[in-house]
């Protein structure tokens, strides 16, 4: 192994993990947490899916939302978590999809509250990483309904990396750094540096690993005009040899603009890329199917089946390497 790979922050993970299971998990929706009195758990929907798809999947990652906007206190999430991962006790590794880490903050904001929280987790469920999307997830305290890319300025990228290296050195486990979502008319960026400089940048100077969101990729590529054949341009700046993690969610073209919906079919374009950045990350070791949609019944939907099972023989080939 060589001295850069040595300096990178890589989770305590020896072996591919192979393909795992992303999943954002809102309260009070037929795919989430429930509250029932003064009980959680979680839903009998995902329960059904779970017990379907038991052996295809080896690790899992969970995106926190927010029970309420009471002060933030780990204790209360303990229960809901604790059905989820009685529901899945096969499971090599666990994340935590953390979004409240917001690390393209420019303005000062206490951590303290939101490290002591991640800690927690991270100890009661031996969680491996975190993950998060670059970018805003609030700003000036204030919630924004979906994260924004950070500011793509010489002061955005000096503000990035210094919250991370604060989360790198405070937080228990690394931060996989996720690759923020561009996606045409629904967020928006301020700046001017390239999307590919800019994070391999970023990560040089944290020693992150990093999670590759396909979909946020593509996203960036298409409102660069990257489309179809071009959309391998440039991802040659991307660090790969810190790239740790892979997320694929359900995407669409639509009127010409590519939306990031999580809706749970893949595109043929995003099996394309997932099999051209395979051999290109050396430190590679979890692909993530991100928010999958299922019936009552728990099965996956019909018109995700194709590229769900294009992904999984991809995966399994690149197990045997």
């Amino acid at each position: 192994m060589s001295t850069v790979y040595q300096k990178i922050k890589f989770p305590n993970v020896k072996e591919k993990l192979g393909l795992g299971l992303g999943m954002d998990l809102p309260w009070g929706e037929d795919i989430g947490f429930s509250s029932k009195g003064d009980h959680d758990d979680i839903t009998p929907k995902m329960k059904g899916f779970f017990q379907n798809y038991k052996d295809e999947f080896n690790y899992i990652f969970f995106a926190f939302q927010p029970k309420n906007r009471s002060v933030l206190k780990a204790e209360d999430y303990f229960e809901a978590y604790d059905r989820l991962f009685e529901a899945n006790p096969h499971l090599k590794a666990r994340a935590f999809h953390q979004t409240i880490l917001n690390m393209g903050a420019t303005e000062y904001y206490k951590k303290t509250e939101i490290i002591e929280f991640t800690n927690k987790i991270i100890e009661r469920y031996d969680i491996r990483w975190i993950v998060e999307d670059l970018g805003l997830w609030s700003i000036k305290g204030k919630t924004v309904p979906f994260p924004l890319p950070p500011y793509m300025t010489p002061a955005g990228l000096e503000a990035c990396i210094k919250n991370i290296n604060e989360y790198q050195s405070e937080l228990a486990v690394p931060v996989s750094v996720e690759f923020p979502g561009f996606t045409e008319g629904t967020n928006f960026f301020i700046g001017e540096i390239n999307g590919f400089d800019y994070f391999r940048t970023l990560v040089e100077e944290t020693n992150s690993p990093i999670t590759i969101d396909i979909g946020h990729i593509l996203s960036y590529q298409w409102l660069l005009g990257n489309t179809n054949e071009k959309m391998f341009n440039g991802l040659e700046k991307l660090p790969f040899e810190n790239c740790f993690e892979l997320h694929l969610s359900g995407c669409q073209i639509i009127k010409g603009k590519f939306r990031d919906l999580h809706h749970g079919v893949l595109m043929d374009e995003q099996i394309q890329l997932l099999d051209y950045l395979l051999p290109l990350c050396p430190n590679l070791k979890a692909i993530t199917y991100e928010d999958p949609k299922y019936t009552d019944e728990g099965i996956l939907i019909p018109k995700s089946q194709k590229n769900y099972q294009r992904m999984k023989e991809a995966v399994e080939k690149w197990q045997m390497i």
